[in-house]
């Protein structure tokens, strides 16, 4: 197998709405590509979203709703990213993120996911830098000496990512493989693990992407937490396909708070809306 610098590299990053899938949109999507040891390419596009952000989340990214008023809608950026990424391997920071934003808008158009396993700068970063203080972006450009020109921007953050994924790489070897590489952040992440096709086909796992896509009530049972296996009314806030674990955030009415419950410990969901 050849080295991994003999492939096509594209570091990519989204903005959105907020910080889960069904409920937030994408805003801004970007890529800087990557070949033969130098950056061959670019794509930034601002995306329009269905509802107007509130001021938290513009405070972070800096995107205001005046400035996405006339921006393309999603299902015409999306085709335009397919086929700026299409025969390149994908890195990106906190890779899940993106990813299940990216998958969710895949699946709505009918765009097959991408085939190539994606590589995730902040796990493979704790396996070639362990004393590092943490591992967020921001303190892996520091690192690095790795120049950003504006933080939380999309295009910026892909630059930053590939830029960061590069010397990483580097650490685990110049002839190193890109099963190495997937292999030395424990495995390549597969976009068919952040598809939510495989939660329709159960009843209570698809009431719950139902319930989280409309924000809606759902009575829950629940194997764990103070009062396991009695029923629990819970607004969700969003859904997460994460490696370690999928779960659902959601609003507990018993408790009037915040909670995370994880869908294999769900033994009931029933919507009451």
């Amino acid at each position: 197998m050849k080295p991994w610098a003999e492939y096509t590299f594209v570091g990519f990053d989204t903005e959105t709405t907020g910080k889960f899938p069904l409920v937030a949109e994408i805003v801004e999507v970007a890529g800087v590509k990557w070949r033969n040891g130098q950056v061959i390419d670019t794509f930034q596009s601002l995306v329009k979203p269905k509802e107007k952000m509130g001021d938290f989340v513009i405070s972070i990214h800096h995107i205001t709703n005046e400035m996405v008023v006339h921006a393309p809608v999603i299902s015409d950026v999306l085709p335009q990213f397919e086929a700026f990424i299409k025969d390149s391997i994908l890195i990106a920071h906190h890779a899940p993120f993106d990813m299940g934003f990216l998958a969710l808008e895949y699946e709505k158009l009918k765009i097959p996911l991408p085939e190539s396993k994606v590589i995730c700068t902040c796990l493979l970063s704790q396996k070639t830098n362990p004393k590092s203080t943490n591992h967020r972006l921001a303190t892996l450009v520091a690192l690095f000496g790795v120049k950003v020109d504006q933080a939380h921007r999309a295009l910026a953050d892909s630059r930053a990512c590939l830029e960061v994924g590069l010397k990483c790489m580097e650490a685990v070897g110049p002839q190193a493989t890109l099963e190495d590489i997937y292999k030395a952040q424990g495995g390549g992440l597969d976009w068919n693990r952040h598809s939510m096709k495989d939660l329709l086909q159960n009843e209570t796992t698809r009431n719950i992407v139902e319930a989280a896509s409309k924000q809606l009530v759902l009575e829950i049972t629940y194997q764990g937490g103070s009062n396991p296996g009695q029923p629990r009314n819970i607004t969700p806030q969003g859904l997460v396909r994460n490696p370690i674990g999928d779960y659902v955030v959601g609003l507990c009415h018993r408790e009037n708070r915040e909670k995370r419950y994880y869908l294999n410990r769900i033994l009931t969901a029933k919507i009451l809306d």
